[in-house]
């Protein structure tokens, strides 16, 4: 009997994100998504939802994402009002008749993420660029310089 030990990380915060996929489809299509100011953009709810590392580093931030079997052409990434959305859709493949499947576990449809910006990220120099399944997001930072502390006289 081979009892190997394995590692699995648990992340609480995709199965409520999941659960609460699951209950929008339920619920009339879907709770309408807030962006920004509190504004209601769109009644469509995601399908799914990629994961996302987001690093930091001496000439910026890097958002990757996970977007595995998808083009580059099924990825839009925006930048309005300091916030970033990333979205797409995963085209399903047509079934083939001949095969039979025993577990479908991964997600299919249209996805949503968004991200405020951090103060010092320069939203005018976004890029972005697709290779082998990730999405990467380069958000430069800005030079403004560090506020001073200054005293001030009580007359």
């Amino acid at each position: 009997m081979n009892t190997s030990n394995k590692v699995i990380t648990w992340n609480p915060l995709r199965e409520i994100d999941e659960a609460q996929n699951r209950l929008s489809r339920f619920f009339l299509g879907g709770f309408p998504n807030r962006i920004g100011s509190g504004e209601i953009t769109s009644l469509a709810v995601a399908d799914w939802s990629p994961e996302v590392d987001i690093s930091e580093d001496d000439q910026g931030y890097l958002l990757k994402a996970d977007l595995p079997e998808m083009k580059k052409d099924d990825v839009r990434v925006t930048v309005e009002d300091g916030i970033l959305n990333v979205s797409g859709e995963r085209k399903c493949q047509k079934e083939d008749q001949k095969k039979k499947f025993h577990r479908i576990e991964r997600s299919f449809g249209t996805f949503r993420r968004s991200f405020t910006l951090p103060e010092d990220a320069d939203s005018t120099k976004v890029t972005a660029e697709f290779r082998d399944g990730v999405l990467k997001v380069h958000l430069p930072t800005t030079t403004t310089p560090k506020s001073k502390a200054i005293q001030v006289k009580v007359a």
